[in-house]
């Protein structure tokens, strides 16, 4: 939307409707999603005790990844269709697919066939993210963007800890099974929801010549039709950078303007979901060889979770004052220094506010990245920059289970586990500063700017 039509007095970010609307509805389609990803780590014990299955840690490893290789597919490919056919469209898709695949695990009556499941489950769920970032984004004030990612993301760590609360209680008196059977929720409570009030993206709509469903969509949620034509109008006239206005979404990506930060922010995602697939697959299990009971290791799946939601909002209000760089290179460190407090032997109160402090740097800094990268790049681009940068994100949290499964088979003290999740947020606070400022923000102040939005002042990135 027009960046006049979300102002307050003073040109403050507002919170119409459609915005509080938006963010609901691809809130808690994150939420499902963070609940389908977080069950795996919260039933591996009971697989891998499931008569006749036979899983190792490095086999019920493998099978974690199977999700994860979904996702990546999903992920790049619904990223990219979004801009083709629709923000709308393609998140009640997703959310329709995962949720029936997920459903479906519950059946499955080997490793293969529950492998199987996982894998098609996770071609849906790589494709909410972006899908749901997109739109939410596009449908909130450029000078909110962090804490509207924030608010939207914690969704994922509020699925994780609904996951592992629901295992404590769900697992001992019905089996693993049950927690897949959950998973069907959302198909029953939010797609409907979705169908009925989810609205598509008025830009999207006008890009794709669609303008009487445009004008129609925004009288419906009272956007002043004036500004949704001068936006469009805006978008095209943006400063994006010599011929990249004409390319393809993915071309313009790897173009000259973008070539370097892409190549940042794919990396970064890998990095960032390494961790939080590492922690939220093997947290539970590391901990209980670590000496504590099923009850307290999922108790400290729980505690990464919940860090990561309080964290990450008041994290946010920062982001959006001075700008993603700086906090997204203090969560990476944040996530370093609480890595390495839990490879100690620590009293477990303060392993619990280190493992809380993890969850605030890992998926912290995931959702700041994503912040950054719906700011960077151009609305007509915007949900292809996300899918692509969350699809490649997929290589890190494919490695993590696998690798982190391998340690723990290999007999290895179970610190090594917290090294390999060191390493990458380090990695990860150097390569945030290579990030060039973005073509559009060299432009003088008050011309047209990136986000499908006219922006009067340059922005803190």
């Amino acid at each position: 939307m027009q960046e006049e039509s979300r102002k307050g007095s003073g040109g403050k970010a507002t919170w119409p409707p459609v915005t509080l609307l938006v963010l609901a509805i691809c809130g808690l389609a994150i939420v499902a999603d963070g609940y389908d990803v977080v069950i795996y780590g919260a039933v591996i014990p009971s697989l891998l005790h499931e008569h006749g299955w036979g899983l190792t840690p490095a086999g019920a490893g493998l099978i974690g990844s199977f999700a994860l290789i979904g996702m990546l597919v999903g992920a790049t490919t619904v990223g990219t269709l979004t801009d083709i056919l629709g923000r709308r469209k393609m998140l009640i898709g997703c959310l329709t697919w995962f949720s029936v695949m997920t459903g479906l695990c519950a059946t499955a009556t080997s490793p293969e066939m529950f492998g199987a499941f996982r894998f098609l489950a996770g071609l849906g769920l790589g494709g909410v993210l972006p899908t749901a970032s997109a739109l939410s984004g596009e449908y909130s004030h450029p000078k909110a963007r962090n804490l509207v990612f924030a608010i939207i993301f914690s969704g994922f760590p509020v699925g994780g800890i609904i996951a592992a609360f629901t295992g404590m209680f769900v697992i001992p008196r019905f089996g693993w099974q049950a927690m897949f059977l959950l998973g069907l929720l959302p198909l029953v409570l939010i797609v409907p929801v979705a169908l009925k009030f989810l609205p598509e993206s008025i830009a999207f709509l006008r890009a794709k010549g669609r303008h009487a469903e445009a004008e129609r969509t925004a009288r419906r949620w009272n956007v002043p039709v004036r500004d949704t034509r001068e936006e469009t109008s805006a978008t095209a006239q943006a400063p994006t950078g010599a011929g990249t206005d004409t390319m393809s979404p993915v071309k313009a990506l790897l173009s000259r303007d973008y070539i370097v930060a892409t190549l940042c922010f794919l990396a970064m995602s890998c990095l960032c979901l390494f961790m939080i697939y590492g922690y939220n697959t093997w947290l539970p299990e590391i901990m209980r060889r670590a000496g504590y009971s099923s009850g307290s290791a999922l108790g400290f799946l729980l505690m990464f979770n919940l860090g990561a939601v309080v964290g990450q909002l008041l994290i946010s209000l920062a982001a959006d004052r001075l700008g993603s760089k700086p906090i997204i290179v203090t969560t990476c460190l944040l996530a370093g220094a609480a890595v390495t407090l839990l490879s100690l032997r620590l009293p477990t109160t303060v392993l619990y506010a280190a493992v809380a402090l993890a969850g605030v740097g890992a998926m912290g800094t995931q959702t700041f990245v994503l912040a950054y990268v719906s700011k960077y790049y151009p609305v007509r681009m915007g949900a292809t920059a996300l899918g692509w940068t969350l699809g490649f994100g997929r290589l890190g949290s494919m490695l993590a289970p696998p690798l982190l499964g391998i340690i723990i088979g290999a007999g290895l003290a179970f610190q090594w586990n917290f090294y390999a999740l060191a390493v990458p947020a380090v990695i990860g606070a150097v390569l945030i500063g290579l990030v060039p400022r973005a073509p559009g923000e060299k432009a003088p102040a008050g011309q047209a700017n990136m986000e499908g939005s006219v922006r009067t002042l340059p922005e803190p990135t």
